[in-house]
């Protein structure tokens, strides 16, 4: 018997890892998976863990305040770790010990989660390079207030923050229904913004 390369969706949606397609893809399955992933392994202060999803909120958040609001990049930067509903979020030292595999898997299943909301299957390289500088802002306040990290530890590994402070973000770690609510909401918004924006273009 051939190994197993799917997972049953609470949706009902079967999705195959290895050919995942976009219409296998619901924004519902997202949030709720998002939602009960734990950034860090789980290794952070709180009641709760803190989540993919309410990381997402965070990066498009800082995203925002530095690039503007332009929807399709919001949308893009909001599920920039979306593949993870499927996969876990794994720490970026066992990413290197695992190589290629992991990464193939990645990207098949971010062009599909592209596709099924229409935006572009892959990023052009600068849009990237922000989203990117916008992760590693949320790193750095969730490592020194959250993981332990010490300030002097995380600006070594992500960089030193400018233009955000820690009243901007939503870094208090929340249950994991109010974050799937809110992440769904913020993706929701962003997509009546993008609908309209292609309505009067």
């Amino acid at each position: 018997m051939s190994a197993r390369a799917w997972q049953r969706m609470l949706s009902g949606r079967r999705l195959d890892l290895l050919d995942p397609s976009p219409l296998d893809v619901e924004l519902s399955d997202i949030a709720h998976g998002l939602a009960r992933v734990a950034r860090w392994n789980g290794q952070t202060e709180g009641d709760h863990a803190f989540s993919v999803a309410q990381h997402s909120l965070v990066v498009e958040e800082i995203f925002r305040r530095h690039y503007g609001d332009a929807p399709d990049e919001c949308q893009l930067a909001l599920l920039h770790d979306a593949p993870e509903y499927v996969i876990g979020d794994m720490i970026s030292p066992f990413k290197a010990v695992v190589g290629g595999g992991y990464k193939g898997v990645e990207k098949r299943l971010e062009t599909a989660i592209h596709l099924r909301f229409g935006l572009p299957s892959s990023m052009p390289a600068d849009l990237k390079s922000r989203i990117k500088k916008a992760d590693q802002i949320a790193a750095y306040f969730e490592a020194t207030i959250l993981a332990g990290f010490s300030l002097q530890e995380a600006r070594k590994f992500f960089g030193q923050p400018r233009g955000i402070t820690r009243e901007m973000i939503p870094i208090e770690p929340m249950p994991a229904i109010e974050a799937q609510r809110r992440f769904a909401e913020r993706f929701h918004a962003i997509e009546a913004r993008r609908a309209h924006a292609k309505a009067t273009s």
